[in-house]
């Protein structure tokens, strides 16, 4: 029979197997990021594991806890050592099975659930194991006429660990360790829990947890050494710049943000653009600019391909609303981008937009649309009329929107929410026949007037033409496929969805 454990030392254990475990839960987004991107169904994939582990783990933590305190004990310092191994295996694990399982699920939503569960569902499952057995130590051990105080102050240490855990991952440990160094934290809190445990319980398998504590952390120094898939890892995303260069001395970058690219610059031709929404939003802003030396501003910066190649065109001058630095930086770094030739904005576009009411543009250029990863802010109709407010009299709001040939239900909402606002809206794409249920990238034109043009050509590097679509067809589209997106129901990510 073990001595009485003091309340404080079983609070400040709940505490800290709390604070990790949700360490894990925020990290665990970043980690799935460059496989699947950050959407929707990444979080709530997140979210629906790790419960459901804590689940598990509660329920076989309650059976534990029907044990004598010093088994008890030491069955959860075994667990806290198990969440300490699986913690630690996590990144490799995640890199080995992404591909794999992404490419065996076919629904993609499905396949990000799958990679979640097989990464996730075990740390958690171990990590949610000491709460019951804790807190029925600490009743037990409790005066008859403190145990509810025992027991409240044991649900209030968790709650304040999983908030201390949910603010150190996205204020201090991602943006200063990363993802392999946060879960090394992680990996050696559990083991001094897990060992602890074992002591208190005095048991005799103690050198036995000392073999499982020192596999842990030899699996969190394999993780550190195996290198980073970012180039940057930033408070917002995961950011590489990846080399695509046919001729070394002429060198080619993409930006890749989480899973997709974001854009391609050439050192040697700025004003070349290498993508099908970065060629049209180039060339439909110049054409459709009321002067040659128009004022502009930018929804994401990206790569800054195109504040680049405005800048060697002459064009007037440019806001850039970027919220996260750290592209800035790497498009500095990595990008032959001059920070001198536009202001910049580190904040959101729409809070830019917003609190800025005497500027006004002749284009503003919205290329926030990447897949299933759309801000739903920046698609509604009080986002549109916000954007008409900022634009001058013959101004230009343009974006780029990505969709599928056989539904065109994001590209139907986005026009008709656009109708509401502008008077006249085109919708622009590649002048080919698509395959049927290709993915296909589409520029809209919104502004008080049509296009004076219904179709031109761009390099990229080689000409590519482009079309605006027939008014009519466009009508179709937003009426039989579109419903008005609003700050209060834009359901993007549904409507973007791949097919099934």
């Amino acid at each position: 029979m073990t001595r009485p454990t003091p309340l404080w030392l079983l609070l400040t254990l709940q505490t800290a197997v709390s604070a990790a475990s949700l360490v894990v839960e925020i990290v665990a987004g970043r980690m799935l990021a460059p496989h699947v991107g950050m959407s929707l169904y990444t979080w709530t994939s997140i979210i629906a594991v790790v419960l459901a582990g804590f689940s598990a783990g509660h329920w076989w933590g309650g059976r534990l806890a029907e044990r004598p305190v010093d088994r008890a004990l030491a069955w959860t310092g075994g667990a806290l050592l198990a969440a300490a191994l699986t913690t630690a295996g996590a990144v490799n694990l995640l890199r080995l099975l992404a591909t794999p399982r992404l490419d065996s699920v076919g629904h993609p939503v499905w396949g990000i659930t799958a990679i979640t569960m097989a990464v996730f569902f075990l740390p958690s499952f171990f990590a949610g194991v000491p709460a019951p057995v804790l807190a029925h130590v600490s009743v037990s051990q409790a005066a008859p006429d403190r145990q509810g105080r025992a027991l409240g102050a044991m649900f209030a240490a968790g709650a304040i660990g999983a908030i201390a855990g949910t603010r150190l991952a996205g204020c201090l440990f991602l943006s200063w360790l990363g993802t392999a160094a946060t879960l090394a934290v992680v990996t050696i809190t559990y083991v001094i829990g897990g060992l602890l445990l074992f002591w208190l319980a005095r048991s005799r398998a103690l050198i036995l947890a000392g073999g499982a504590a020192l596999a842990a952390l030899v699996l969190a120094g394999v993780a550190l050494a195996t290198p980073n898939p970012c180039t940057v890892e930033s408070r917002y995303f995961c950011i590489r710049t990846v080399d695509m260069s046919a001729d070394p001395a002429s060198p080619v970058h993409l930006m890749v943000i989480d899973h997709l690219g974001h854009g391609m610059s050439a050192r040697d031709v700025p004003t070349v653009m290498f993508t099908e929404h970065a060629a049209m939003l180039d060339e439909l802003a110049r054409r459709r600019a009321p002067r040659a030396d128009f004022t502009s501003f930018f929804i994401g910066g990206g790569s800054y391909s195109i504040p680049r190649a405005f800048t060697e065109h002459g064009t007037g001058p440019m806001v850039v609303a970027e919220i996260d630095p750290a592209v800035t930086a790497l498009a500095e770094q990595d990008f032959w981008f001059d920070p001198a030739t536009v202001t910049i904005l580190h904040e959101d576009a729409r809070r830019a937009l917003l609190t800025r009411p005497d500027q006004l543009y002749d284009v503003i250029i919205g290329d926030a649309f990447t897949d299933v990863v759309v801000p739903v802010h920046l698609v509604t109709r009080e986002f549109f009329e916000l954007a008409r407010a900022r634009l001058t009299g013959d101004g230009t709001f343009l974006m780029n929107v990505i969709d599928y040939e056989d539904r065109l239900q994001a590209l139907g909402s986005i026009v008709l929410t656009l109708q509401e606002v502008f008077p006249s809206v085109e919708v622009w794409t590649q002048a080919v026949q698509p395959e049927p249920g290709s993915r296909m990238v589409f520029v809209i034109a919104a502004g008080n007037a049509p296009s004076e043009f219904d179709g031109f050509s761009a390099p990229m590097p080689f000409r590519m033409e482009f079309g605006a679509l027939g008014e009519r067809f466009v009508t179709r589209i937003a009426e039989t496929r579109g419903i008005i997106l609003t700050d209060d129901y834009a359901p993007i990510d549904r409507l973007i969805g791949r097919p099934d």
